[in-house]
């Protein structure tokens, strides 16, 4: 998405990640770091994961889900959507599978990005928020 973002020029936005369930400080799985090598998609060697709290949720412009499940647990919060509801498709969690899986995930995700920019109006609320 950072990738994305930079050459569609919308500077406004950031991206952050941050899991449900994740293992608090937890360093990138090993599967994760070689798909996105592959892919040659930068990252952090130092990444150490982190929850989403409710202080994130309340700062964020939008806060996407991989499922439909994750969206509806946030309780109708408007700012908390799914890939499901702007691309018509889930992205299951790949974590503890096998590198093929998250060779998929990777690029189920790649595909929706322009539906979610599109979906998220980041490219029309670029000129209202500089």
């Amino acid at each position: 998405m950072k990738q994305e973002l930079k050459k569609r020029k919308i500077r406004w936005f950031s991206v952050q990640s941050a899991g449900l369930q994740a293992q608090l400080g937890s360093a990138m799985s090993v599967n994760s770091a070689q798909a996105l090598t592959e892919a040659k998609i930068p990252f952090s060697e130092t990444f150490n994961s982190r929850q989403l709290t409710p202080k994130m949720v309340e700062e964020a412009y939008a806060v996407v889900c991989m499922t439909e499940a994750q969206r509806v647990s946030f309780g109708g919060k408007p700012n908390v959507t799914s890939f499901y509801e702007l691309c018509g498709v889930e992205i299951p969690d790949p974590y503890g599978q096998k590198i093929e899986v998250y060779r998929r995930t990777l690029e189920a995700i790649r595909a929706c990005l322009p539906q979610l920019i599109a979906g998220l109006r980041l490219e029309e609320n670029q000129n209202t928020t500089n």
